[in-house]
């Protein structure tokens, strides 16, 4: 059975953000290393670290820059059916 989550997709945006700056801080990058890595500004990892804002081009640059690229491309890969429809509907 699958649990409720009680959550908001700003807050979910929040911790994605809290997970990409451990990783950044664990290999001891600055924003603007990170910055000048990615090719994103560095105000735009500065708002996306304290508000987890962030466009999806500038969030796919930041984790082929941490070196996440296959984390990220497998996001949402292996996601289970809910249904017999779901499957009779994919084909």
């Amino acid at each position: 059975m699958n649990e409720l989550v009680w959550e908001t997709a700003e807050e979910l945006d929040k911790k994605l953000a809290e997970r990409i700056r451990r990783i950044r801080k664990r290999r001891s990058i600055s924003q603007q290393e990170l910055a000048v890595m990615s090719g994103v500004s560095y105000g735009s990892i500065k708002r996306f670290e304290g508000s987890g804002q962030i466009s999806l081009l500038s969030l796919t640059k930041i984790a082929m820059a941490l070196e996440l690229t296959d984390e990220f491309r497998d996001l949402f890969a292996q996601v289970p059916y809910r249904s017999i429809e779901e499957v009779i509907h994919e084909g």
